[in-house]
């Protein structure tokens, strides 16, 4: 008998200890942290995000001073990225630029991950008129290019980084909405939907304790997806001059500056572009990590 409980205690210690056993946040953490490009992705996001952040602390001057006599300098150990044509060091600008691009497109992605989290939340949980008026807002918004819509808005108000947060949070909601809104017309379906409704819970308790909870993985992953993109759409508003204008440092603009001496000191379009570059890809690698690691699919492979 000592024996047949000592091998039962075994099997659930064995159990409790197995990855099968932990909640499907746990998995799916756990199946992330063995993607090694998704790590690699979300170590560059992270890095990148403190340099903005510490930018007064990292960078080796200001992004702003003007040394006319050290113009289009190239890269050495006094300037490891070079002057640009006003003789401003380019990395500083690299750095600080960090704070109006990347930090630009977060705010712009939780803005307009927000709106189509209430819009989508609200038209799927409530059906009937509501979810009729709310989509065909949403048709119509998702009926123009979005880069052209952007365009259209950004040249409608003063150049600003916050009109073109704004422009791009605008364009690109109804695509989360409609997403958002098939995955809580799918969940209010569920037994524990109803059960929940049978034991008194009321529209905004069932919201809160159970529906968002559930879509909160698939948003994170769409947002992880679309990180890349809305950079490029920052950058790219930038670029054409509806962004932060000078001489504030923006990676886009920077690339729009350096157009007349490409070939005279391409270093200049080479450091911010390869900013760009590096940001969006590791944005895609976190991306495509996030949306296989809370896979279901994956909890049946043997990947925890």
């Amino acid at each position: 008998m000592p024996g047949i409980f000592r091998r039962l205690k075994q099997q659930e210690e064995q159990h409790l200890s197995s990855p099968r056993s932990l909640g499907p946040t746990r998995q799916a953490v756990r199946r992330f942290f063995k993607q090694p490009l998704g790590v690699i992705g979300l170590t560059v996001l992270t890095l990148e995000i403190i340099m903005a952040v510490l930018a007064p602390y990292v960078a080796p001057g200001s992004p702003t001073d003007q040394v006319l006599a050290e113009k289009l300098k190239p890269p050495s150990w006094e300037h490891p990225m070079g002057t640009d044509n006003l003789g401003r060091d380019v990395l500083s600008r690299v750095i600080y630029g960090a704070r109006n691009t990347l930090g630009g497109s977060l705010l712009a992605l939780l803005i307009l991950t927000t709106m189509g989290v209430v819009v989508g939340s609200l038209a799927g949980f409530s059906g009937g008129l509501i979810d009729m008026i709310l989509m065909r807002i949403t048709d119509a918004l998702l009926s123009f290019p979005y880069l052209v819509l952007a365009l259209g808005l950004a040249a409608a108000f003063s150049p600003s980084l916050l009109t073109v947060v704004i422009a791009v949070s605008f364009t690109w909601w109804g695509h989360y909405a409609r997403v958002i809104r098939g995955m809580v017309m799918s969940i209010r379906e569920m037994v524990y939907i109803e059960a929940s409704r049978a034991v008194g819970a009321g529209n905004i308790r069932i919201m809160r304790r159970h529906i968002l909870p559930n879509v909160m993985a698939p948003i994170l992953v769409l947002s992880s997806l679309d990180l890349g993109l809305i950079v490029l759409a920052v950058a790219a508003l930038s670029y054409l001059g509806l962004g932060i204008q000078p001489p504030s440092p923006e990676w886009g603009m920077m690339l729009n500056e350096s157009r007349l001496f490409m070939f005279m000191a391409p270093h200049i379009m080479i450091f911010p572009g390869l900013m760009i570059f590096v940001t969006v890809l590791a944005a895609n690698l976190l991306g495509d990590a996030l949306r296989d690691a809370f896979d279901p699919k994956q909890r049946t492979k043997g990947l925890v």
